[in-house]
């Protein structure tokens, strides 16, 4: 697809006036937004008060370089229209308008080309790496940044196997950067940033990099990839947490498992470059030859982009210097797995064992679990243990091994927090599920997609994570005026920010439970210890 093809563009008249020296924002006099990038100029909207960009494209269409390295768009002449969303990624889910034609950003700022030098938040969505946009309303950017004087941008990335699909052993040099590309576009995202941010109100030298789930996943690999050094100077990881990559060789054993699933022979791969889009996109739901479950994992891969695994056997000492903020909330698991098996609400005894087996990743006796969350909390009921007990198992573990590897050699300190503020839809069973930080950090909790009612205990739990993260941006210090002190994880007293309705900092929180489970070898899912045979 051309890369104006999905856009109105405005008349040539206008284009040739737009050319003329463009008005500060704050002086536009009610018109449209208009700035200026390296490719060519676009015109956006005005939404509370911010300038809002939607849709401005940072790369070409990746469908013609399928598993290859993104590159810069082709420049344009007249004014690209910017007020919606771009197409996301190929993926298995509801996004609408998906394509291969995918690399674009979204941009909310207070003011354009005043010297303000505003501190920069780009957010990465989450989706682990097959799914999401930087497009849902909970992340919408303009009341963080009116909040906080900052500019916000988000962006669409390739994804699953478009993004992550390793094939240099099978098709050697030609596809060195397939295990990588979708990385590869989140870099050139920020060297977009890099290049264009200023124009839009905000400082190059002063870049925050934040996303939850599956976005902080892969801000921690870009933590160990040293193309992204020097594009960003905070990073902030939410739910999100990769200890370890993929081995080449059992991403090579997923991408024989798509092949097969393509009915494609490994000297087959030119014919993979041109197969529609669509087919490739079902193949991924084959049986993962490595968990031996669900649909193909895709995530990162340690090759010639990623020369190390994020935080194993330490913290990548390429990004030692960079402050850093690693959370999870307490009922990560509620959502995760009650979201899709409601059965796991009202659980037995007699049932928890086999699905503590399923679901803890673990090799850890479930009957010794079970027994330990009942010694300690014992007013919990079955489902309550289920959903502790895999949340602190499956998904905390991750971000405790990444704070403590930080605590232990980084040069730059990381903050550690604690979501206990449950949402109050449906009775509250939801608690503080997986993603509910996200409209707590951004104040869309009033909005669509969101659990939360605006009640008085909401808005302080969200204003006292809006205005952390935005002194954190501002600073590389999470501290802000107002609100409880904040200080760094270290190992003696494991200090975590707990976010509730009235927040506090407390030592070690579930620190029976981290000891529980320390005892097990932690492996996590694309970066198995074992390795699936070779063909």
């Amino acid at each position: 697809m051309d890369h104006l093809d999905r856009r109105t563009l405005l008349s040539a008249g206008l284009a040739a006036a737009a050319l003329a020296p463009l008005p500060a924002f704050a002086a536009a006099k009610g018109g449209s937004p208009v700035a200026r990038t390296t490719a060519g100029q676009v015109r956006g909207a005005t939404d509370q008060g911010v300038a809002v960009f939607k849709g401005v494209r940072y790369g070409a269409d990746t469908g013609p370089r399928r598993f290859m390295a993104p590159t810069a768009p082709t420049p344009w002449k007249e004014i690209a229209d910017a007020t919606a969303y771009g197409h996301a990624a190929p993926q298995r889910s509801d996004q609408p308008s998906q394509s291969e034609d995918c690399l674009f950003l979204n941009v909310w700022t207070p003011g354009l080309r005043d010297g303000a030098k505003r501190p920069v938040m780009v957010w990465i969505h989450g989706g682990a790496y097959s799914n999401g946009s930087g497009a849902h309303p909970t992340n919408d950017g303009a009341l963080l940044a009116k909040r906080g004087d900052v500019v916000v941008v988000s962006l669409n990335h390739r994804l699953n196997a478009f993004g992550y699909l390793y094939l240099e052993r099978i098709g050697g040099a030609a596809f060195a950067d397939s295990g990588s590309a979708g990385q590869l576009d989140l870099i050139l995202a920020l060297q977009w940033v890099r290049d264009n941010i200023a124009e839009l109100g905000g400082d190059p030298g002063n870049v925050m990099v934040f996303g939850q789930s599956g976005g902080g996943a892969k801000i921690a690999t870009l933590m160990a990839t040293p193309a992204a050094r020097g594009l960003f100077h905070k990073a902030a990881t939410m739910s999100g947490q990769q200890v370890t990559a993929q081995g080449p060789l059992n991403a090579t054993t997923r991408s024989h498992a798509l092949l097969d699933a393509l009915k494609l022979k490994p000297d087959q791969l030119d014919q993979l470059r041109t197969i529609p889009t669509a087919q490739i996109v079902a193949a991924l739901t084959a049986t993962d030859p490595v968990i031996g479950a669900g649909g193909l994992y895709m995530g990162p891969v340690v090759d010639r982009t990623l020369p190390r695994h994020p935080f194993y056997p330490d913290a990548a000492p390429l990004s030692s210097d960079i402050p850093m903020i690693i959370g999870n909330t307490k009922g990560e698991t509620r959502g995760l797995i009650g979201g899709g098996d409601p059965k796991t609400f009202d659980l037995t005894w007699e049932q928890v064992p086999p699905l503590l087996a399923r679901n803890l990743r673990l090799d850890i006796a479930p009957e010794a679990v079970l027994a330990e969350y009942r010694r300690l909390y014992p007013a919990y009921s079955p489902s309550d243990v289920f959903f502790a007990a895999t949340t602190a198992g499956r998904s905390w573990r991750g971000a405790v091994i990444e704070l403590e590897e930080r605590a232990k050699g980084a040069k730059a300190p990381t903050w550690g927090y604690q979501l206990d503020f449950g949402a109050q839809a449906d009775g509250g069973k939801w608690g503080a599920s997986h993603g509910y930080d996200i409209p707590l950090v951004f104040g869309t909790f009033a909005g669509e997609g969101s659990r939360y009612a605006d009640t008085a205990e909401t808005r302080a739990a969200s204003a006292h994570m809006s205005d952390a993260f935005i002194a954190f941006a501002r600073t590389g210090n999470p501290n802000a005026k107002g609100h409880p002190e904040w200080r760094p994880y270290g190992m003696e007293k494991r200090e975590t920010m707990v976010f509730d309705a009235v927040s506090h900092l407390e030592s070690d929180p579930r620190g029976a439970e981290r000891r529980l489970f320390a005892a097990a070898p932690f492996a996590q899912q694309g970066g198995e210890i074992s390795v699936a045979p070779q063909r």
